[in-house]
Formats: C-alpha cells, structure tokens, sequence
C-alpha cells in the first residue's frame, strides 16, 4: 500500500507562483512514474505533469514553459512549481503514482488551487 498526501494549495493572484508536494508514505519502492493530475467542476480529470522514476518528464501544452515538475527519491516527494499562473489553472490538483505492478496505482485527496484574475 501507498498513501500520497499533497500539501501546498491556495489561493494565488493571476501571474503569481505556487509549489505543490506530495509525499508518499508505505510500500514507496513499488512507485514508478508520479505525476499530477487536476480536475474543475463538471470536467475530467486531466494530466498536468509525469516524471519517471529517473527524471523523464511530460507535459500538458497548456502548461508547458510554467510549470516544472520534481521529485526526490530519497525523500519520497514529488513537486510541482507553478509559475505565472493563470485563472484557468483554478481546480483541485491531485497527485498519482503507478506502481511496477500495473494494475495497481495511487491517488493523493488533492489539494485546491485558486488563482484569482
């Protein structure tokens, strides 16, 4: 088992900056690729960032050149710096890990982002 626990949210002005955490507790060796995921009234969750355990990263156009994900393995925490916000990046941002078992994966409670124009 592996508890994902995010940490960071807030409410932010259009242009400014926020870091999001998530830890990850329990069987943390089986995590293979983390990323984050966030989700508005109404819509489907959808893929903000990927990193893979060695550093891999993939992102969503529509944050690309804003937003930079991390992650120490040592410390069993993923980040996401998010710079130059904008309004339409207000949701609740989730955190996720797959696992080397594939049908096995993780999701964090989220945490809520509110950038205000």
């Amino acid at each position: 088992q592996v508890q994902l626990v995010e940490s960071g949210g807030g409410l932010v002005q259009a242009g400014g900056s926020l870091r999001l955490s998530c830890a990850a507790s329990g069987s943390t060796s089986i995590i293979a690729t983390m990323g984050w995921y966030r989700q508005v009234p109404g819509k489907q969750r959808e893929l903000v960032a990927v990193i893979s355990r060695s550093g891999n990263t993939n992102y969503a156009d529509s944050v690309k050149g804003r937003f930079t994900i991390s992650r120490d393995n040592a410390k069993n925490t993923m980040y996401l710096q998010m710079n130059n916000l904008k309004s339409e990046d207000t949701a609740v941002y989730y955190c996720h890990a797959d696992t080397y078992f594939s049908s096995t994966n993780y999701w964090g409670q989220g945490t809520q982002v509110t950038v205000s124009s």
